[in-house]
């Protein structure tokens, strides 16, 4: 009886906190869904459409001081709950912007809503899994891009119906405050300090952290209530979802050129490759929990981004549609799991260091692509697509030197 009591409180928390992932997906696919409109209705050239996109993410990479502060003064649970009802509330201020630096400035608290979201959703998922002793981030990573999904559907809906921009930013603002509601009695509740601190000192795996959960007394106390230098683990975990999200950016935005261009692709078949990539992430997602149970999460990012690297390098050797789309499925299985354990590496180390990874995978999908671009435009996209080969075998790397959830080796080593 207590079993099922167990399970039915884990499934009621997960279905929860799901809730915000598919909030954040949703969200972000409405506005990017209209974009067009945006683009038509402000009177925008391309450069200042780029720089509204540039605004939403450097929004969400400068979140990290803000998101720090607020997630040890309220909480993840009250943060999750918080921002996503400021995201709702930006698409409406978005569909009502009178001019472009309105836009902008919305735009820009988008980004600072997102990160917020963001650090709180995936705090509370790797609480599920700690709490319960389950895996379930990758699901709960599925359901963002189901909530994508769900938001390009209704987009399609609401544009054959009418034209107005206001009423489908309105009917997705109430499915959102629906979603939230939905969320809101089931969240997790936020540790006391004590257990936090607790939690805190097991998750400690270099010198300087070790010195710090020692110590005894209201200093210590002070230490972990302010923020404070990253250690090297968090650096690390930082260099893996960098790495890992420059990866998976760049297959987002060059994949159906490169299918174009050098895959010499038809029209029809050009848009393949970002389909499969994106295919094979929400499968693995879905799947990757059993994976992460059964080998442990360092296994699970070392191996899958190896994977990644070789099936891409394999795709760019070979040349030719067909090998494009094998090295393409391969990358999307291997570089699906990444973020989700990584976000649940960091947030063993507390708040900060949650934070701080979040803000340096927004920085990764920020980065990437230009970077990528630059490549391409000196040398070739061949170039530019293996510097993402390259960046999937770095995730590797930076994997080895974490100690990860489940991964009885590299539980028994403290080599940072």
């Amino acid at each position: 009886m207590h079993k099922l009591l167990v399970r039915d409180e884990f499934r009621r928390a997960q279905l929860a906190i799901a809730a915000l992932f598919c909030v954040l997906g949703f969200q972000y696919a409405t506005w990017a869904a209209r974009l067009p409109a945006l683009k038509s209705r402000l009177d925008l050239s391309e450069a200042e459409l780029g720089l509204l996109l540039m605004a939403c993410g450097v929004g969400a990479a400068a979140s990290f001081p803000l998101v720090a502060a607020l997630s040890r003064r309220w909480g993840s649970r009250r943060l999750a709950l918080l921002s996503a009802l400021f995201l709702g509330v930006l698409l409406l201020a978005l569909a009502a912007a009178p001019n472009y630096p309105v836009a902008l400035a919305v735009m820009c608290a988008d980004g600072l809503g997102v990160g917020c979201l963001n650090v709180a959703m995936n705090a509370q998922g790797a609480a599920l899994e700690s709490r319960h002793g389950r895996t379930a981030m990758s699901q709960l990573h599925a359901t963002f891009s189901a909530g994508s999904l769900g938001a390009a559907l209704l987009a399609s809906g609401m544009s054959a119906l009418s034209p107005s921009m206001a009423l489908h930013f309105g009917v997705a603002t109430v499915l959102i405050l629906l979603l939230t509601l939905y969320a809101q009695p089931t969240l997790l509740p936020d540790e006391q300090p004590d257990a936090k601190a607790d939690a805190q000192t097991d998750s400690q795996t270099d010198e300087q952290s070790t010195e710090e959960s020692s110590a005894d007394g209201p200093q210590a106390d002070e230490r972990r209530r302010t923020w404070s230098i990253p250690s090297r683990v968090t650096l690390w975990m930082g260099g893996a979802m960098v790495f890992g999200t420059v990866a998976e950016g760049a297959m987002n935005d060059w994949s159906a050129l490169y299918m174009k261009e050098v895959a010499e692709a038809s029209a029809r078949l050009a848009p393949l490759g970002i389909a499969v990539v994106s295919v094979m992430m929400v499968l693995a997602r879905l799947f990757a929990d059993g994976w992460r149970t059964k080998w442990g999460d360092g296994r699970v990012v070392r191996v899958g981004s190896v994977l990644s690297a070789a099936g891409l390098a394999f795709a760019l050797l070979a040349g030719g549609v067909v090998p494009a789309l094998i090295g393409f499925a391969a990358m999307g299985l291997g570089i699906a799991a990444v973020t989700p354990c990584v976000y649940v590496a960091a947030a063993r180390q507390g708040p900060d260091a949650l934070a701080l990874v979040a803000a340096m995978g927004t920085t990764g999908l920020l980065a990437g692509p230009p970077v990528i671009g630059f490549i391409a435009a000196g040398t070739s996209l061949v170039w530019g697509m293996a510097a993402v080969a390259v960046s999937a075998c770095l995730v590797s790397v930076c994997a080895a030197r974490i100690r990860w959830t489940g991964d009885a080796e590299v539980e028994a080593e403290v080599k940072v």
